[in-house]
């Protein structure tokens, strides 16, 4: 992905605008600036339980421009692909994603970035993540940032939670690529399971379970 130094501004340091397809971007955190902070994580990919502490940061944030629009499917591909070809221009330790609290290996970030971007599946584990509840249940965490909705698959969708993951990590990227489920429908899980989505909480969870 071609990308440029579209503005450096005089007596800012630590910042500059980069141009991607057409989109800016703007890079915080550079020297002789101030590092920013690292930020809390909540689940970690590829990464150990302990990772994280007094780590410096750089952030890579959508250009005012843009307006509400950071969610928009075309602008996240763009930026994480310019994040995903950054990664050969320093030491990273880890990707982090605000949206899911979430930090990816620069490896496996690259990897999966790049899988999607050639057409592949949404990275669910890592632009959202998935935590199983009391009940076994498995709830997304920042699937609401690209369709307004979290997802919880209910323990009924799998025989095992394995499979239930699967199931929940597919329909992540089924629900990435259509629009908001507004009533009941029946789904078709990735092995043929029937399924029945419906939204609850106010709109706000698309809630799934195994149907007849």
């Amino acid at each position: 992905m071609p990308f440029s130094v579209s503005h450096l501004p005089d007596g800012e340091p630590g910042w500059l605008e980069i141009l991607a397809l057409g989109l800016t971007f703007d890079l915080t955190g550079l020297q002789p600036g101030p590092a920013e902070m690292f930020p809390a994580i909540r689940h970690r990919f590829g990464l150990p339980d302990a990772f994280g502490g007094a780590i410096e940061a750089i952030s890579l944030y959508p250009g005012e421009h843009l307006g509400e629009g950071a969610n928009l499917l075309p602008v996240v591909r763009v930026m994480t692909g310019l994040a995903a070809q950054m990664l050969d221009l320093a030491q990273a330790q880890a990707v982090v994603w605000h949206p899911a609290g979430t930090a990816m290996e620069p490896a496996l970030f690259r990897q999966s970035i790049a899988a999607w971007l050639n057409g592949g599946a949404f990275p669910a584990l890592g632009l959202t993540a998935l935590v199983r509840e009391a009940d076994g249940a498995l709830r997304s965490e920042g699937l609401a940032f690209f369709t307004g909705q979290e997802l919880r698959v209910e323990p009924t969708c799998g025989s095992t939670p394995s499979e239930a993951g699967k199931i929940a990590v597919r329909l992540v990227h089924r629900l990435v690529d259509s629009e908001p489920v507004v009533s009941r429908q029946k789904i078709t899980g990735p092995n043929g399971e029937r399924l029945v989505a419906e939204p609850r909480e106010g709109g706000r969870v698309v809630r799934v379970w195994r149907g007849s």
